[in-house]
């Protein structure tokens, strides 16, 4: 089975070089995500990624978060594509497992599992159990260089969960993942926030595409459509100011209203404005998500606006490479 998009994995050793885990990078900030066992007792973390490069982590840089058993590690030279965190799965999926490769193991349900910590004891609810074989699972018990690790959904490549080797319950030593979104209504107040933060930037800043789909990923589709559109109605020299115009737009943007008529004789620059106006949304510091549509793109048959807009977007992921043509 093949990894749909190969990640970068993050290894976290101390500083005589030992193995303590894996991670990965999750949001545009160089967040990284790991168990709380990869950093449990250590106060400086070596960090490599694949090439060679690396830093020192320093106290400061380090998040635990024990009651749901990981970890987060800000850094600053790590170049690494972060990994989209996937939408909730239930158990049943196929998923990618890093042991020195990618191994495929279904998810077969959900556990509540002990975490022990060198402090005391954690209790984490909803772990993912994985279906490895025996010998496979027997070596992930605290495994200094798997824990850690991304738990892939094997159909998109997103992060369904994060490997655990020191969780365990009365029937079964090892073979858990920490599922990220689950994980983030379990823990106390204070370590549940740093993960929220986390996944909201995660949703913001990567790409998620499918049944992934996240504010990132809606942007970078709905932005390819205004593009596309009003790159000609935009262009240099062709709009003069209408500071009227622009405000009423504005005004309507920050409003409640759901909508806007913009009326004016042919020629009057209607559609300059409007294209101006949803470039300007669809940019800036904080874009939200922006369809442009024509009537030219409803058909006869069409039952609402929603089938022109799937043409749309669909259309939009081709152009950018993102989705794949419709059957």
């Amino acid at each position: 089975m093949a990894v749909p998009a190969e990640p970068v994995l993050i290894q976290l050793c101390d500083l005589a070089g030992r193995a303590r885990g894996t991670g990965f990078l999750a949001d545009d900030l160089g967040t990284l995500v790991t168990t709380h066992e990869a950093v449990d007792g250590l106060s400086r973390l070596v960090l490599r990624a694949p090439g060679g490069a690396g830093e020192i982590a320093e106290t400061a840089a380090i998040t635990p978060l024990p009651g749901c058993d990981l970890a987060l590690v800000a850094t600053s030279g790590l170049s690494a594509h972060p990994l989209v965190v996937a939408t909730e799965r239930p158990p049943g999926i196929t998923v990618l497992v890093w042991f020195d490769r990618w191994l495929p193991a279904n998810v077969t349900g959900l556990a509540d599992v002990t975490y022990t910590a060198t402090d005391r004891f954690h209790t984490i609810e909803g772990a993912l159990e994985l279906d490895l074989p025996p010998q496979i699972t027997d070596q992930l018990r605290l495994n200094a260089r798997a824990t850690g690790a991304p738990v892939l959904d094997a159909a998109t490549g997103a992060v369904v969960g994060v490997l655990a080797g020191a969780v365990h319950t009365p029937y079964r030593a090892s073979g858990f993942a920490l599922p990220l979104r689950a994980s983030a209504g379990s823990p106390p107040e204070a370590q549940r926030a740093p993960l929220e933060r986390l996944l909201a930037r995660n949703d913001a800043t990567v790409p998620g595409w499918g049944r992934d789909l996240n504010l990132a990923g809606a942007l970078q589709l709905t932005g390819a459509t205004v593009a596309t559109a009003t790159a000609a109605l935009t262009a240099p020299g062709r709009r003069h100011p209408r500071p009227d115009v622009e405000r009423e737009l504005r005004d309507f943007g920050e409003s409640d209203a759901c909508v806007l008529a913009l009326v004016g004789d042919p020629g009057t620059g209607r559609s300059t404005e409007l294209a101006a106006w949803a470039a300007r949304r669809a940019a800036g510091s904080t874009p939200r998500p922006t369809v442009w549509l024509r009537g030219a793109d409803l058909r006869a048959d069409d039952s609402g606006l929603r089938d022109a807009l799937a043409r749309t977007l669909a259309e939009a992921g081709r152009v950018a490479g993102s989705l794949p043509p419709p059957p």
